[in-house]
């Protein structure tokens, strides 16, 4: 597998796992915590980002379109 695929479905991996770790704001959870993990799933996202669009920037395109629609 190409080095660029294997790093990016790690990224993507690390960013799912982020999300999927979200912490519900609110009740017993201190705001602090939130904020904490709110900024570490950002960068993470924000790397899968910049890493898809550097690395895969032929997919811009039917990205975008494929995002659009769903936005519509």
């Amino acid at each position: 597998m190409d080095k660029k695929i294997k790093k990016c479905i790690e990224m993507m991996r690390d960013l799912v796992s982020d999300v999927q770790g979200a912490p519900f704001p609110g009740g017993d959870l201190k705001s602090e915590l939130y904020e904490i993990w709110y900024e570490h799933a950002q960068k993470a996202a924000v790397e899968c980002f910049e890493f898809l669009n550097d690395n895969f920037p032929s997919d811009k395109t039917e990205v975008n379109k494929k995002l659009d629609k769903l936005f519509k």
